[in-house]
């Protein structure tokens, strides 16, 4: 599924200064050639880990919803993906069920063929949400994701989905944009951690960065 939007803006973050030190280090030593082809991020991966509780099957509950942005902000094109709950159309209990957003303005959703609400206690769920930036379109997918109530999920082509832009790289993504705009929006006392594990970041030269901070996004006391 291919739907078209505009894409957004810029600021300096200490991700970035953090991604700039990496280009300085890693490319400054290839030579004159990589600095004339100026390096870019073209895929955002971000690894992710929900550990529930005590589930309650009969209220949907938790639902969590974790988004991914190209850029520094959601005032433009994003992803979100909802667990445990649909939200579009309408709300539906269970499952999982990616989005693509332009601002407040639903573009597209897609959901994962396994329906079940969760009710499984102690029940670890764990996936990627990645950004690939290839040609004019961006393509958000979750891929190795593993849990009780939904068994092995992403990577089908079921939670994917394209939307064209206007970016030129993906060099304004900062993981502190999917942090602040995650959550669990219900039965929050039943979510023992919501966490964003890891970000692996792929340049246009084929090199990776790799970034092992553990960012909480909910952790019970």
């Amino acid at each position: 599924m291919t739907v078209c939007a505009s894409g957004p803006r810029t600021a300096t973050t200490m991700w970035r200064l953090k991604v700039l030190l990496f280009c300085l280090i890693v490319f400054g030593s290839v030579g004159l050639a990589v600095a004339q082809t100026s390096p870019h991020v073209v895929q955002v991966e971000e690894r992710w880990e929900l550990v529930v509780g005590a589930p309650d099957p009969d209220s949907s509950g938790p639902q969590v919803t974790t988004v991914i942005s190209p850029v520094d902000d959601v005032a433009g094109v994003y992803a979100a993906l909802d667990l445990n709950h649909h939200s579009l159309p309408e709300f539906t209990p269970g499952g999982l069920q990616l989005q693509l957003w332009n601002n407040e303005l639903p573009l597209a959703y897609r959901q994962f063929p396994a329906p079940a609400v969760m009710a499984a206690a102690g029940e670890h769920v764990e996936w990627t949400q990645s950004i690939k930036l290839d040609e004019g379109k961006l393509t958000f997918e979750i891929r190795e994701g593993h849990s009780t109530s939904w068994g092995n999920f992403g990577g089908q082509g079921y939670l994917k989905a394209s939307v064209c832009t206007g970016l030129e790289n993906l060099d304004q993504y900062d993981p502190a944009v999917s942090v602040a705009n995650s959550g669990v929006g219900y039965a929050a006392n039943r979510v023992q951690s919501l966490v964003l594990k890891g970000v692996r970041l792929t340049f246009s030269t084929g090199e990776v960065l790799e970034d092992h901070t553990a960012r909480v996004v909910h952790q019970q006391p």
